[in-house]
Parts: C-alpha cells; structure tokens; sequence
C-alpha cells in the first residue's frame, strides 16, 4: 500500500528554511476515508519509519509532527529521533496533569514542543516552562487575541513564536512586527506585486544564455563566450563538470571543452540550474528545489506520455511556472522580457495547452490534492501512479542538482 505525506515549509525571519510540518494524507484508494486524529498520527510515524523516511521529506531540516492528546500520553514521539522533529501539540489536547508529565519526560529527553493553533487557557501556562514554539493561526485568531498570546508569553523567554497560515505580505510584516520568528504559509510564494523588473548583469548573462540554447542550433561559440564574460558563471560550470554524474577522460582545459562534454541536453539543464539560482537569490532554497522540480517532472511526464510535445520546453514551463515568486513581478511583465517562444508564454500565463496541463497535476501534487489530482489526470488522459512516482523522483533530483551547484 502507498504512503503519503503532505510537506509545508517553515521559513526563518529571513525567508530561509527551519522545518517542514508533515501531514498524513489518505491514499489515492481512499483507504482510510474516516480516520481520526490518532490514527493519523500512528499512520504517519509508521510510514515515515518503513516508506519515505525523515531525511527523504524534510532534507536534513526540522519536521514538525502533530500528536494528539492520547498519542503525547502513549510515547509515540519517542518513536522518531529527538534531533529531527517538532512535536506539535494538536489544539485538541487537554491540559491535565497526565499530558503536563509527558510534556516534562520529552523536554528533558532533548525533544521541541510546540503548541498548535494556540487559544490561551489559564491552565497551559503550567505548560510554559516547557514549550518551545506556539503556533498562531492567522485564519483564527483576532488582533486581541494576538495580544493576549503576547502578553501571556512575555514572561517566557523560552518561547518563540511561529505565524502560520499567512497568506499575504501585509499579515507577514503583521507578524513580523509583533515578533514572531517563524513563518507558514503562502507569503513567499505570493509576493507583493510591484510594476517594474530591471535584470542585474549576472541575471542577464543567463537570461543570454537561455536565449541562445532555445534556438534550434545553438551557437557554442557564443555560449562560451558569454561564459568567458562572467568569473562567476565559469567558475559555477566548471565546478559543476567535476560532478560524479559525469565521466571525463581526462582534465578539461578550456570552457568549450566543459561545454562540449554536457551535451546540448545537459547543458540546458545546468543552464536552467543557473537561471533559478540567479533568480532565486534571497528567497527560501524551497523556491529553487520546487521549480527545478516541477520543471524535471513536466518533461518526464513528456516522455512517458510520448506526445508531440518537446521535454526540454516542458522542462523550461516547470522552470519558469514560479519566478514571479523569486523577483516579486507578475508573470505577464516577465515574460514579456525573456527570449522564449510566445507559446510557452501562453502556457504560463493563460495555463491553456498540454504542458500547462503537466504543470496543473504537479501542483496538485505538491498540495497532496489526491482527489483533485486523480481527477485532473483522469480528464486528461494521464495514469496518476507513474505521474507520482514522476513527482517524487523530480524532488529528488531537484535536490540533488542544488548540492552539485
């Protein structure tokens, strides 16, 4: 049977990564169509310890992991490794003596407690001394409430405080200002949006670089030309041909020689790495890994479902589906400044066409949308098994050329 998990980052004041929280979510086969609380939190301890495991879903970060009442009470937390987990306290539990001693054990076995979607009662105060995080709820909690949050905690050093469910820029500052020092929710991938864009000169060089390998025959002259303009951009190619994924005969000598050995696919590929890294700059890694991501899953999905459709311009929709996100402009000005063809464009802005339809499964996929999903690859002809097996493999590849960069 398949296991299935839902991720949502958790970004520092500087839109980093902290964590991720982990969500159980029902298999494609609606096996479990009524399950409760516990169950969730038993399904998702057993699959990450036999199927994905923590290192596959969270990539070396923190994961935050929602116990209820009766699961804090029977140990499951001690099930996973104290350096690589949360333990949220789901807002469900009841504050009692019995769950204050569980709380006590974890905190002196090294554990992180949070408290989840928090509305202050008079008896979690007990509970303070202990608690590392607690969650506000955008969606849920009122100014006043806010405030009270604020004014019990204060003497509580101890806490920090996350925001989650933000949803725009306005509520992010909100939170900012008050002093939160976590962040969940959409913010980063909706940015404010402002009316102009101006490409820096290292932005431009790989913007010149997509240009020329888009054409249907690439100049390698040019393309080493430009590499030779930018210390930068050389230096990254370089480092990037001493991969193990590739196989040298002997030393490279020159930037065509590296050029040459990628092969006009590969070289696409690294050109594409550059471009989301260029772009991406002061933005959550999570941005970058998404849209290599979703880019290599659109031209997987090309070549399994053997269209007419070419990989390499799947592959650049999925590169490009998130940089209004990475530069804070809307997707129509930008691409009104970059060389590529007016259909993938219109792919991009419309969302009309194949490979805009690639693109709609994978975010389905992202926001483990089973039904929805199922539903969407039914009406367009797809068979959704390989389609996951194609979204997982996409981040883990994604991550895996972050490392080579």
């Amino acid at each position: 049977m398949s296991f299935y998990a839902a991720r949502q980052p958790i970004l520092n004041k500087d839109k980093t990564l902290f964590a991720y929280e982990l969500l159980f979510r029902q298999s494609l086969e609606n096996v479990f169509p009524k399950i409760n609380e516990n169950q969730a939190t038993a399904k998702l301890i057993e699959g990450l310890q036999f199927n994905l495991g923590l290192e596959t879903l969270t990539q070396g970060t923190l994961a935050f992991i929602n116990f209820t009442h009766d699961t804090l009470l029977d140990g499951y937390p001690l099930l996973l490794p104290k350096e690589q987990i949360v333990v949220e306290i789901l807002e469900t539990a009841r504050p009692g003596k019995r769950l204050l001693k569980a709380c006590i054990e974890l905190k002196e076995k090294g554990y992180l407690l949070a408290l989840d979607d928090y509305e202050h009662d008079p008896l979690w105060r007990h509970f303070f001394p202990y608690i590392d995080i607690i969650k506000i709820d955008y969606t849920l909690s009122s100014n006043e409430q806010i405030k009270q949050i604020l004014d019990e905690v204060r003497p509580y050093p101890n806490i920090k405080l996350l925001a989650e469910k933000i949803e725009t820029y306005s509520e992010y500052q909100h939170a900012l200002d008050i002093g939160c020092e976590y962040f969940q929710g959409y913010f980063f991938s909706k940015p404010e949006v402002i009316k102009s864009i101006a490409f820096k000169p290292s932005q431009l060089s790989v913007v010149n670089l997509m240009a020329e390998v888009s054409k249907g025959d690439p100049d390698i002259q040019k393309i080493s030309a430009i590499f030779e303009g930018d210390v930068e951009l050389s230096f990254k190619l370089l480092r990037y041909a001493q991969s193990p994924v590739f196989k040298r005969v002997g030393k490279i000598e020159s930037l065509r020689q590296a050029i040459i050995m990628f092969g006009m696919e590969e070289l696409k590929r690294f050109i594409s790495l550059l471009f989301t890294a260029q772009f991406s700059q002061g933005k959550p890694q999570e941005l970058t890994v998404m849209a290599l991501a979703r880019a290599r899953f659109c031209e997987q999905m090309v070549r399994m479902n053997k269209t007419s459709a070419e990989p390499s311009s799947a592959f650049l929709i999925g590169l490009l589906s998130l940089l209004d996100a990475m530069v804070d402009t809307n997707i129509s000005e930008l691409m009104e400044k970059l060389p590529i063809a007016q259909t993938l464009k219109d792919a991009l802005i419309s969302r009309q066409g194949e490979l805009a339809n690639y693109l709609k499964l994978c975010e389905l996929l992202e926001s483990a949308n089973w039904q929805e999903a199922e539903s969407f690859a039914q009406q367009s002809g797809y068979i959704l098994e390989p389609a996951l097996d194609c979204f997982q493999q996409g981040l883990q590849w994604a991550s895996e050329r972050i490392k080579m960069l």
